[in-house]
């Protein structure tokens, strides 16, 4: 490809990132998502929940990283999150000095609900898409984000 228009498009692309992932930021959202899965959680709380069922298990560090905040807030929150009986600390399979979270029935239960309501609020955003532009948007994003992931730098 030439160099000018790989340029432009990496710009394009740049610039949607910042678009979802500034959307995916706004509080708004996660008090949306809440409300529509019918569940009482603390906002703050939320996005925590959510990436220790995804990732999990998973030790504060990791999680804090994933998050973007700090190892001693994520650990203050993991402690919030286990005394509800959302998340459970144990010692890491890898390193028993580790102590990692990971999702009780009760957390998973109630990431079903935030996923059955960020299905639905989603279907609206995907409705006028075929399937396989559904598909191929999938796809890619996946391919893109193991390889941002993977590979060399930091792509920010």
């Amino acid at each position: 490809m030439h160099n000018t228009h790989i340029s432009t498009q990496l710009a394009a692309l740049h610039s949607a990132m910042l678009d979802i992932v500034a959307v995916m930021n706004r509080p708004q959202r996660d008090e949306l998502l809440i409300r529509a899965a019918g569940i009482k959680l603390d906002r703050a709380l939320f996005p925590l929940l959510v990436g220790i069922e995804r990732f999990g298990p998973i030790g504060v560090v990791e999680a804090a990283d994933r998050l973007g905040r700090d190892y001693t807030t994520v650990s203050r929150q993991v402690a919030k999150l286990e005394s509800l009986g959302l998340v459970e600390r144990r010692a890491g399979a890898a390193d028993k000095r580790v102590r990692e979270a990971v999702a009780t029935a009760a957390g998973k239960a109630m990431t079903d609900r935030i996923d059955a309501a960020r299905e639905r609020i989603l279907g609206g955003v995907f409705a006028e898409w075929s399937a396989d532009e559904l598909d191929s948007f999938v796809r890619l994003t996946r391919r893109f984000a193991d390889a941002i992931r993977e590979g060399p730098g930091e792509g920010g």
